[in-house]
């Protein structure tokens, strides 16, 4: 019997082996077999959609200053390799565009897109028209901690999947989640844990679950047995080959025990992987 996993998901790409959020880290993500890649965008002052986390460049490039406050062609010209090791040295902060133009050649990773901060609707559609145009609308999802930068995605790309990501269980969250007609809800690893039934509980209202960001086997642990085993249906984590190795060997582990040994036949089956449209785009 396969046992169900989650869906691995790298988070700002493999970002324990390559600068964050470059293509490179996206690019080793894929060959590394992530079921998805994890990016964050930041408008620029010219409203040009950067990759990078932080609302400043300073910790992982070579400039300094807020992203908002600085043009494109200033961003994009910065260096985001040389802080994580000079033999990254030259990387470029990407645009979504520069992303979506490296998942195209490895059509079984998707693509996970936080808007950080607040979006606009022009600033919205820009990201919808350049995700049209790659032809990534069944393998994208757009998430966002801002309520109303998620509902802006519902009504300016209601034809994208959205996701609102949560680091507390807060009153109402469900009724939240249905108003924003979001298809996931996504914790954080101690939302998880500290939050008994809460994964039951979104399943139960039909949001898919993927928890962030999970490095180590105890945390993993806690994310495929929450609920009594109810599990979360996809693991953002920095290190995605290392989550893949646990994962299979969990899934033998539990098929040894479960099936009796058959002489002569193996009886034991890889894990079955979660299709990454389903788990992260919300499609069949």
């Amino acid at each position: 019997m396969a046992v169900a996993s989650p869906a691995v998901i790298a988070h700002r790409g493999y970002s324990a082996v390559a600068p964050q959020n470059t293509l490179a880290a996206v690019e080793a993500a894929c060959r590394a077999g992530a079921d998805a890649v994890e990016i964050d965008l930041q408008p620029t002052a010219d409203g040009v959609g950067a990759v990078i986390h932080d609302e400043t460049v300073d910790a992982t490039t070579d400039g300094t200053g807020k992203v908002s406050a600085l043009t494109a062609d200033e961003v994009l010209g910065l260096d985001a390799g040389s802080r994580f090791s000079p033999a990254f040295s030259g990387q470029r902060v990407p645009t979504l565009d520069d992303v979506l133009g490296v998942l195209a050649r490895h059509p079984d990773t998707d693509l996970l897109l936080e808007l950080k901060g607040s979006w606009g609707a022009e600033q919205v559609g820009r990201v919808a028209a350049t995700i049209a145009a790659a032809g990534f609308d069944n393998r994208v999802l757009v998430q966002s901690f801002w309520p109303g930068t998620v509902a802006t995605v519902r009504d300016v790309a209601p034809h994208l999947p959205g996701g609102l990501l949560v680091s507390f269980d807060p009153p109402g969250l469900l009724r939240l989640c249905e108003r924003l007609r979001v298809v996931a809800c996504n914790p954080s690893v101690a939302t998880v844990a500290n939050s008994p039934r809460l994964v039951s509980r979104l399943h139960a209202a039909g949001l898919r679950v993927m928890s962030w960001t999970a490095n180590d086997p105890a945390a993993w642990t806690t994310l495929v047995s929450a609920d009594d085993g109810a599990g979360v249906d996809a693991v953002v984590t920095d290190r995605p080959e290392r989550l893949t190795g646990w994962l299979a060997g969990r899934a033998v582990h539990t098929a040894v025990l479960a099936v009796p040994a058959v002489p002569g036949r193996g009886g034991i089956r890889p894990r079955r992987r979660v299709p990454a449209q389903r788990a992260v785009a919300g499609t069949a």
